[in-house]
């Protein structure tokens, strides 16, 4: 199902929150992005393969999926995009990712298929100009990925910002903006406390959000934050949440005495 988050006429921000739900827990929601600007269109972080065949039928209702301009991925997750090769087969279109991991993207696709079709993203970020619209494709490094990237549309003020503001729930929550941002902390902290990397990190990358000043924050798992009230609330949480390394003690360098897993 496609969620309409903003529509002005010609400028159309679409989220996917159903494509992909295991109700046994052997796989996580995950959420796909189309924005179609003028006639043109770009698909953020469109998902495995277990996402492809629903996205492609669920879009085309909205713009044709082999005139795709690009598809941007924000880290080279497996959830983000494994798909990747059925979107090079099935249309012309582009990769935008950062250049960590551009060298890598060749490993997982047929032999020549991306040849001249990616774009590796600087360190920095860059402006992204499509339609009437320039996006910005913002540094999130270590957030969760060594080459971490956002994406921010500056029309309907929305940032779709990866893993972070991630939260854990069905597919039904995720497609509703938190309300009450205390009940909803349980379903991120454990999340953002093993995958961010620092606080150092969340600090700097929140100074650069409200800058930015979005009206939306919108992860790739579960709920968005809607508002000046929520997007603050998380802003605020997150810039003081010890996380990844401030974690970490001797204890978790230790080399293991028995068997854990069931072999």
């Amino acid at each position: 199902m496609a969620i309409e988050l903003y529509n002005d006429g010609k400028h159309i921000c679409l989220m996917f929150p159903d494509l992909v739900e295991d109700e046994n827990g052997n796989s996580v929601q995950s959420n796909q992005f189309l924005i179609v600007n003028n006639g043109n269109g770009i698909l953020l972080d469109p998902g495995g393969v277990m996402t492809y065949n629903e996205l492609f039928v669920a879009m085309g209702r909205f713009f044709p999926p082999k005139k795709l301009e690009y598809v941007f991925a924000s880290h080279a997750d497996p959830d983000i995009i494994a798909s990747l090769p059925r979107w090079l087969t099935g249309s012309e279109t582009k990769l935008l990712i950062s250049r960590i991991w551009s060298r890598f993207v060749p490993h997982f696709c047929p032999q020549g298929k991306t040849e001249g079709r990616i774009i590796a993203i600087p360190d920095e970020g860059t402006l992204l100009p499509l339609g009437d619209t320039t996006f910005q494709i913002l540094p999130a490094h270590f957030l969760h990925a060594e080459g971490n990237l956002q994406f921010y549309d500056p029309t309907s003020r929305m940032l779709f910002s990866g893993d972070m503001g991630a939260s854990m729930m069905s597919a039904a929550d995720a497609g509703m903006p938190v309300t009450d941002f205390d009940a909803h902390v349980p379903h991120m902290k454990g999340f953002h406390m093993r995958y961010m990397v620092s606080n150092k990190v969340c600090r700097y990358w929140a100074a650069m959000v409200r800058e930015l000043d979005p009206e939306w924050i919108i992860p790739q798992h579960g709920a968005p934050f809607k508002g000046r009230e929520m997007v603050g609330r998380f802003l605020d949480w997150i810039e003081a949440l010890p996380c990844g390394v401030d974690l970490m003690t001797p204890a978790q360098y230790s080399a293991p005495k028995i068997v854990t897993v069931a072999l």
